[in-house]
């Protein structure tokens, strides 16, 4: 692994890629002052970096994105007597962070953050944006807040005890980014697969490095989702609401969005059919689903009512033109219903 400590600062946040987790006293933090959450098995894969540190754990996995979860955090926090002078440090995949995020902005009217992403997703996207909150049922972060965190640390040793799958799951994410405004990026991953990240540290880094820029860029320019931030939800209007209602991993339900997507895009502004299927070929080299068997369109279509982006009867729908070429388009619920069953 590389040593070398890249530190930028956008939005007021600074990232520190690829920087080790035991040299986060280079943000100048009192070891003392510095309250960490992570899950449980973050914390029992990495128990040594979190010595000496106050620490909570919360259950690991999506179905523990509550408010019942946030408010078993504030009460720890409160019985360690934490007060504004902490920092609160989330160590973690995407629902750490996200609710990490959350305690911090609503504790005692927000105390400082910092984020350390320790999976690809996270790395990517979770992390990125300052976008927080807990799920409400089946309705993905429907509470929650915009706070921007202190910092973003990447140790990119924390993929080394990442399961391939989560590998796999967050290759969703960076797919999408080149879908929506990188296609020079997208056609450098056609030549490339997981187990070519998988075994190469030094690209891998360059990939997450080209990632959070693009996000952070799109973020800096509309940073409470009035605008472009929308073009980020591209295959996560179907995503979100296939992967509550078949309990699947994030990055498996935005591929399959992706596809679902692309091929609205096709029927409503023209995206050429060679790039629909370009983008099909390319989930499928880095091993994503693309399809769902037995999935019930209606039910589908009954959970996207509840969706942030709908106003009235319409949804704000992230359409793509060409490949790197996103926009957005308001499509009523309706017409989602027909054009997914012409």
């Amino acid at each position: 692994m590389e040593n070398k400590n890249n530190t930028t600062e956008i939005l007021q946040t600074k990232i520190l890629m690829n920087t080790q987790f035991e040299n986060i006293n280079l943000l100048q933090i009192a070891k003392e002052k510095i309250i960490i959450l992570t899950d449980t098995k973050v914390y029992t894969l990495h128990k040594a970096k979190f010595e000496n540190y106050l620490v909570i754990q919360i259950p690991e996995g999506e179905q523990h994105k509550t408010q019942t979860t946030v408010d078993g955090v504030i009460q720890q926090m409160l019985q360690l007597n934490i007060d504004k002078t902490f920092t609160l440090i989330a160590v973690g995949g995407g629902v750490v962070t996200d609710l990490g995020g959350y305690v911090a902005s609503i504790y005692k009217r927000g105390i400082p953050l910092g984020l350390v992403p320790t999976t690809i997703l996270g790395m990517t996207d979770a992390a990125i944006g300052g976008k927080n909150g807990v799920n409400v049922g089946l309705y993905k972060n429907m509470v929650g807040t915009i706070y921007r965190p202190s910092f973003i640390l990447y140790d990119f040793r924390f993929l080394n005890s990442l399961p391939k799958t989560q590998w796999i799951n967050g290759f969703a994410e960076i797919i999408k980014h080149a879908c929506i405004k990188d296609k020079a990026m997208f056609e450098d991953l056609s030549t490339k697969n997981i187990n070519f990240y998988l075994n190469n540290t030094t690209s891998l880094i360059s990939l997450v490095e080209k990632n959070v820029a693009i996000k952070m860029e799109i973020v800096a320019a509309d940073e409470f989702e009035k605008a472009d931030r929308y073009l980020l939800n591209f295959g996560h209007t179907f995503g979100h609401a296939i992967e509550n209602k078949y309990s699947l991993p994030h990055g498996f339900a935005v591929s399959i969005g992706m596809v679902i997507a692309s091929s609205i895009s096709e029927k409503v502004c023209g995206l050429p059919t060679e790039d629909k299927l370009k983008i099909e070929t390319l989930l499928q080299q880095y091993e994503l689903p693309t399809f769902l068997e037995n999935i019930n369109i209606p039910e589908v279509l009954a959970l996207l009512q509840k969706d942030k982006k709908r106003e009235a009867d319409a949804i704000n729908f992230v359409i793509l033109k060409n490949i790197g070429d996103a926009v957005t388009k308001k499509i009523t619920f309706l017409e989602l219903a027909q054009l997914q069953s012409a």
